[in-house]
Parts: structure tokens; sequence; C-alpha cells
């Protein structure tokens, strides 16, 4: 399984995937279980997917958390590989990118689930905005429920994801 931040540091709340993946880094997390910072690195991230993972969770700001939501606000949604519209911020790491260019490389996208984030400000700077640095947590246990759901069975994305 892949835990996959995405974002731009340098674009304030963008950058909050990256946050979530750092902070997951060396947390004990399940054997089999990757993290890692792709950044605004999508190609990156195709390559790693030859790998063939069971699972990717992307971290990552996304603008509709569902009911319109505030900022801060974290929901995980089940992706689909074959939606060709881009889900996530406009950094070029949209899932329909990424799985592209896994196509395009001989592979295919694995089950795909993202743990995102609705920004406060993803204009230039550094740093998250406080509703979205208090999100992290949130969205750290959000990874640890979903990987222990995977763990316990859950035999579809539907079962293991749920808002938060």
């Amino acid at each position: 399984m892949l835990v996959a931040g995405v974002g731009n540091i340098f674009l304030s709340d963008d950058g909050f995937g990256c946050e979530v993946a750092r902070r997951l880094e060396g947390a004990g997390l399940p054997a089999g279980v990757r993290v890692a910072d792709y950044g605004i690195g999508g190609i990156h991230l195709a390559y790693d997917l030859l790998d063939e993972y069971a699972l990717l969770i992307l971290l990552d700001t996304v603008d509709d958390v569902g009911d319109g939501g505030r900022p801060g606000d974290v929901a995980v949604i089940e992706v689909d590989p074959d939606d060709g519209r881009p889900q996530l911020d406009a950094h070029s790491m949209d899932p329909a990118t990424v799985f592209t260019s896994l196509r395009t490389l001989g592979g295919s996208p694995p089950r795909t689930l993202l743990v995102g984030c609705k920004p406060a400000d993803v204009g230039e700077g550094m740093g998250l905005s406080p509703a979205v640095a208090d999100a992290v947590d949130v969205a750290i246990a959000a990874v640890r429920e979903l990987l222990d759901n995977v763990a316990d069975g859950a035999s579809t994305p539907a079962a293991a994801a749920k808002e938060h």
C-alpha cells in the first residue's frame, strides 16, 4: 500500500498532503505500507505505481469535500481511475493525469482513495492556515482508519471510505 502526499508547499494550504505524509513517515504504520511525499512530481508517482500497489491513498487539498464544506474539513473520497476529470488541486497532480501517465508506462491504477482537506488559502506563501493545520491530525486518523479497515478485510473502497 502506498500513502502519497501531494501538493506544493510554496502555496500555503496546498502543502497539506506533504505535511500529512511527513508526519506519517515513521509513525508505526502496518507492514507493507510505504509513505512518500511526492510534492508536485506526478510522473514520479506514476513510475512508483508501476510497482503494482494494492491500494493508493492520496493526501491533498480538495475543493469539494461534500455539503460545501468549510476550510479544514476532511473527507475520504473514492477516486475512479477511469474518470477523466481532474479531482484534485490545480498543481498538475490530479489522478487523471497520474493514471494516464501510468497507463502510458504500461501500468494500471490501483484501488485509490483520497484523504482530502478543503483549503482556506492556496496563495503564495509557506505554512498552513490554522484550520488546515488543525486538520492534519484528522487526516492522519483517517489514514490509520483506512489502513485498519483494509487490514480487517474491507472488501470495497466504499466500505473503507467515509467522511471525517
